[in-house]
């Protein structure tokens, strides 16, 4: 079961991204303030659920959330400041857009570029561990998904509706044989 809060006493939001190890899109972050008593059984980390019970739980978090955001740092920026460096910045933009202002920040990860004015704590596989971690997960997952299926039909033969943007075995074939789109991050290693 997973963790109503860190601290009781104050706004908090949870925070994570999806998309880092990717070789083509950007990278999203979400930021999810739920209630204080807000639990559902089926809540956890977004990798541990089939995409049905993502898009299921998608619906209750936005209709039970006291404020969520989702913000996304392009494959250009990754490639200009690096996918750390991007990864702090949606997950920054994301709190920018939540219309209730926290007071700490819990981020999945062992790491964090401290947003003004505001606390966080990094926690380990916190999306595993607290419920608004694991909101943010899933509603960064599952935006970022749709996403990558909308740019699929695009570009087809990159499978990006089964990979989303991952390096598969598939999705390297691909790019070797037809060499890299727009949206593939020119940082990163492709083969």
């Amino acid at each position: 079961m997973l963790r109503p809060w860190y601290n009781h006493t104050v706004v908090e939001a949870g925070l994570d991204e999806v998309g880092r190890g990717c070789l083509a899109g950007p990278v999203v972050a979400a930021a999810v303030v739920l209630p204080s008593d807000f639990s559902h059984p089926l809540l956890q980390d977004s990798k541990q659920l089939t995409k049905e019970l993502r898009v299921e739980l998608r619906a209750v978090i936005l209709s039970s959330a006291v404020a969520w955001a989702i913000a996304e740092a392009s494959h250009e920026e990754i490639d200009q400041i690096n996918i750390l460096k991007a990864s702090f910045l949606a997950m920054h933009r994301a709190v920018d857009q939540l219309n209730t202002r926290p007071e700490h920040l819990l981020v999945d990860g062992n790491r964090f570029t401290p947003y003004p004015g505001i606390p966080h704590t990094c926690i380990v596989k916190g999306d595993g561990k607290f419920a608004s971690i694991a909101a943010a997960s899933i509603l960064a997952k599952t935006y970022r998904d749709d996403l990558m299926s909308r740019l699929h039909e695009q570009h087809p033969e990159y499978h990006w509706d089964t990979n989303a943007g991952y390096p598969t075995p598939a999705h390297k074939r691909a790019i070797a044989a037809l060499g890299p789109t727009v949206w593939h991050r020119r940082s990163f290693r492709w083969s």
